[in-house]
């Protein structure tokens, strides 16, 4: 347990020190936490578009197509991370990626005080395939969610779940991220 107490407060920080220059793009940012692991790289879009940043025209979109893209890879059980170069050079301002990450970090710390692995199903095989699908299709819908400004946000916050789940090999924040997506699909049913 203590090896894993700061797992998340080590990716905000590595996160802000990336964020020294005036621009960052996503190569930067994965760089920063390493790309070889894939719940690390999964959780900061998830972190992002779940913040205030999604309100930032087509941020969702992008940040989605990186879910997806991450998430699909973990599936096929891929050992190195691919994405597009075009996609790693996309860059945003440094200041309010900085800001977010750092307003995070009292929480993130909550997170890493309270995890240890537990239900420890939902995180190994056959079973991890539940939320690393979630984690696809979730990539999938976003660019359809920039339609209504910050509904991404769930659905981020899910993924963030899931992403941290895998990574503390926590089942029960697995299973919480699952939880989050009973909100889009009322809001869908209820839209209809």
């Amino acid at each position: 347990m203590a090896e894993q107490t700061a797992v998340l407060v080590g990716i905000v920080d590595r996160i802000v020190a990336a964020t020294d220059s005036e621009q960052v793009c996503v190569d930067d940012l994965l760089q920063a936490v390493g790309r070889a692991s894939f719940p690390p790289v999964l959780l900061i879009p998830a972190i992002a578009v779940a913040s205030p940043l999604s309100g930032i025209p087509l941020f969702s979109a992008m940040m989605g197509m990186v879910i997806f893209l991450v998430a699909i890879q973990m599936l096929l059980r891929r050992d190195q991370l691919w994405l597009p170069e075009w996609l790693l050079r996309r860059k945003t301002n440094s200041a309010r990626v900085r800001l977010v990450f750092l307003r995070l970090r009292p929480a993130m710390a909550w997170l890493d005080a309270h995890t240890y692995a537990r239900l420890t199903v939902f995180v190994h095989r056959p079973l991890i395939f539940i939320p690393q699908t979630f984690c696809v299709l979730s990539g999938l819908m976003m660019p359809f969610l920039e339609f209504v400004p910050f509904s991404s946000s769930l659905v981020g916050a899910a993924v963030a779940l899931l992403a941290f789940g895998m990574l503390a090999r926590d089942g029960l924040f697995v299973m919480l991220g699952l939880a989050l997506y009973l909100g889009p699909l009322w809001l869908v049913f209820y839209v209809t």
